[in-house]
């Protein structure tokens, strides 16, 4: 199985670094291309307007002046095919963070896995919880994510799905179990900018979020990682909502 492993952390990022860990515990063909720099909310963009830059910086590993979905493009349709073929699997991640509810939408993390997706090969999303901790448990996708992928991947899953997978902030040895969820939606907005002033007195924005719980429903994906279980939601692109369109027909 030859595997592209991509990411919106960064070339650099150690999220990275354990999900190519990860990806040689199942196959000794693994490729790496991942943006130059730190690509975090860039969703699924693609660079249009500028030249795509690629710098070899390893042995099958190369780092791309793009997003996350100019990355998983140019690894399938140009650097893999041109070293012996096109992927079976892409994974992305493991990201600094959680990619839960509504931040699917702007994850460069999904973004990947959703690129690999449309390009006809299987792909998975990783990500790993942060709220208090002040360093990622890394070890907790380091240990399961072997394990858990090759049971994924002997059961399959649909042509147009993604696999969203997301650790909850604890050691391996504190999860509470695996679950198969459903997208939730958060009951406030957690996003803010903070208005600051730089050293010439021009004013500037920082985006943030206030890590605010929110009181998810059980089955969701939000719910799961609360409570310390690992969550797998299974992510389609299908967003046409069916109810509103017989309601909006009479119209016309």
């Amino acid at each position: 199985m030859r595997i592209l492993v991509s990411n919106d952390d960064g070339i650099h990022a150690t999220g990275l670094q354990i999900l190519i860990t990860i990806a040689k515990s199942l196959s000794d063909d693994v490729w790496v291309v991942a943006p130059e720099q730190d690509q975090s909310g860039a969703a699924r963009s693609l660079t249009l307007t500028a030249p795509l830059r690629v710098r070899e910086i390893g042995d099958k590993q190369f780092a791309v002046s793009g997003t996350p979905t100019d990355c998983v493009q140019m690894g399938v349709g140009q650097l893999l095919p041109e070293r012996g073929g096109a992927p079976d699997l892409v994974l992305s991640g493991v990201n600094n963070g959680q990619n839960l509810a509504e931040d699917i939408t702007l994850s460069g993390t999904i973004a990947a896995a959703f690129q690999g997706m449309q390009l006809g090969i299987p792909s998975v999303a990783l990500s790993i919880a942060r709220f208090e901790a002040a360093r990622a448990a890394w070890e907790t996708p380091r240990q399961l994510a072997p394990d858990l992928l090759q049971k994924l991947l002997q059961a399959g899953w649909s042509k147009d799905v993604i696999l969203n997978i997301n650790f909850p902030d604890c050691e391996p040895d504190a999860v509470a179990g695996i679950e198969i969820t459903r997208q939730g939606r958060r009951d406030q907005n957690n996003l803010f900018s903070e208005k600051r002033t730089d050293l010439r007195g021009r004013h500037y924005y920082w985006y943030g979020f206030s890590g605010q719980l929110s009181n998810p429903p059980q089955g969701t994906d939000l719910r799961a990682i609360y409570e310390g279980r690992v969550s797998i939601t299974p992510l389609h692109l299908a967003l046409t909502h069916g109810a509103t369109i017989s309601h909006l027909s009479a119209l016309f």
